[in-house]
């Protein structure tokens, strides 16, 4: 592939433009002396170090922008490549010490708007100019970076980085899922706390144990913000569980394992168990759908009737889809499936206990796998706890898994 040279290292207290310096440490979390002002959007090991070409620099520039090097928050400007238009994995060596790993794109933002005439951050946005976009990396080798230190340019060796990719925008499909559940059970009366912070985003719920209702989301990425959860619980006094991929905190007590798997959704379902008819409900259908998933989970008292309540809610969330699936007319399993940024996220699938042991469950995957092609997802993804015959119909339908997360139990009264 080819490679290049580091023209300038960046930073700043916080805020743009980042100002260039002679050399820099950069280590796990980033590079030394640079901050962010918003640290739950910008920041973290898997956003440590911000990437742009000088290449979409002079093109933004060309088109009257007050564009410069360091205006819109890149850490290195970088010569010789089009860094956006590289695959997630690929490594750059800098220099005689450091490597990184390509991440994630970082989207543009308000912050940054003072580098075009118009203010028109967007010009930076990948799915409009794919070339002009900045991006984020991993540290895997720390050291010190100085202009003019040589970058070669290492294509992804393995599907490691395509692993990560993936669990990473399926995370994001979590998040945004989670936060559409908890809003529709607030919304229904349910006393549901919510933190929404950039990334990461937590509920807590004391008069509803239980994890569905008390956990945080988000940190598996941003395990240096794990203060956030923790407080969340603390000032609600409710037991929660932060999801993260190892000890997020000295001491951490490690309660629940779930696998993370994915795949590439087609538009032919799996043929269904004789007399099985599966079928996505309108949005004025509510009521058989919430039902199925209290019997079938055992719900009971203000549990089920947060359930029944917030269904309403859910129906009517534009990227929200529940499935119900009937036998001779009679519900006996329901499931749905969550939209965002082209993932169909899987999640609350259950059959009832006389129905179970039919290939029922996988049926359901198998349909709103379906389903995401038709609504143009090119990726699809669920959770389920490691071990469990939940994860083992997500693998016979073809879902990897690519990433395993634990959940770590925050306990404000022990």
């Amino acid at each position: 592939m080819t490679n290049g040279r580091l023209l300038h290292v960046n930073v700043s207290a916080g805020g743009v433009p980042k100002m260039t310096v002679p050399e820099a440490r950069v280590t796990r979390l980033g590079v030394a002396g640079d901050k962010q002002r918003d640290v739950t959007v910008h920041g973290g090991p898997h956003r440590a170090v911000s990437i742009l070409g000088i290449e979409a620099i002079r093109r933004v520039a060309a088109e009257g922008h007050p564009i410069a090097p360091g205006t819109t928050g890149e850490n290195l400007t970088v010569e010789g490549f089009d860094v956006s238009l590289l695959p997630i994995g690929t490594r750059l060596a800098i220099g005689d010490e450091v490597v990184l790993e390509l991440a994630s794109t970082a989207d543009p933002c308000l912050t940054i708007r003072h580098s075009f005439h118009d203010h028109r951050f967007g010009r930076l946005g990948r799915s409009a100019h794919p070339a002009d976009s900045r991006m984020y990396s991993r540290v895997i080798h720390e050291g010190v970076v100085r202009p003019g230190d040589a970058i070669v340019v290492v294509a992804p060796g393995n599907d490691e980085a395509a692993r990560f990719a993936d669990a990473s925008r399926l995370d994001r499909a979590v998040r945004s899922a989670c936060l559409s559940l908890w809003r529709a059970a607030a919304d229904g009366g349910a006393p549901v706390a919510i933190l929404d912070d950039g990334d990461v985003a937590a509920a807590a719920s004391p008069s509803l144990p239980g994890r569905t209702f008390n956990q945080a989301v988000g940190f598996a990425h941003l395990p240096n913000l794990v203060g956030l959860a923790i407080r969340h619980y603390t000032e609600h006094g409710s037991v929660g569980w932060v999801w993260a991929d190892d000890e997020p905190w000295a001491g951490a007590v490690a309660d629940g394992e779930a696998v993370h798997a994915t795949g590439h959704p087609s538009e032919q379902a799996a043929p269904a168990p004789e007399g099985l008819a599966i079928r996505e409900l309108s949005r004025t259908e509510v009521g058989p759908w919430a039902e199925v998933m209290i019997a079938a989970n055992g719900m009971a008292g203000s549990l089920a009737g947060t359930w029944r309540s917030m269904e309403r809610g859910l129906a009517l969330a534009p990227h929200d889809h529940r499935f119900l699936g009937e036998i001779d007319g009679s519900p006996v399993a329901a499931a749905a499936i969550h939209t965002h940024h082209g993932v169909g996220y899987l999640r609350a699938g259950s059959v009832l206990s006389a129905h179970r042991g039919r290939g029922i469950q996988r049926a359901l995957i198998a349909a709103r796998i379906a389903h995401a092609a038709r609504l143009g997802c090119d990726l699809v993804g669920s959770i389920a706890d490691a071990g469990s015959s939940s994860a083992r119909n997500l693998e016979r339908s073809g879902l990897r898994v690519v990433a395993t997360r634990h959940a770590y139990r925050v306990d404000p009264g022990g």
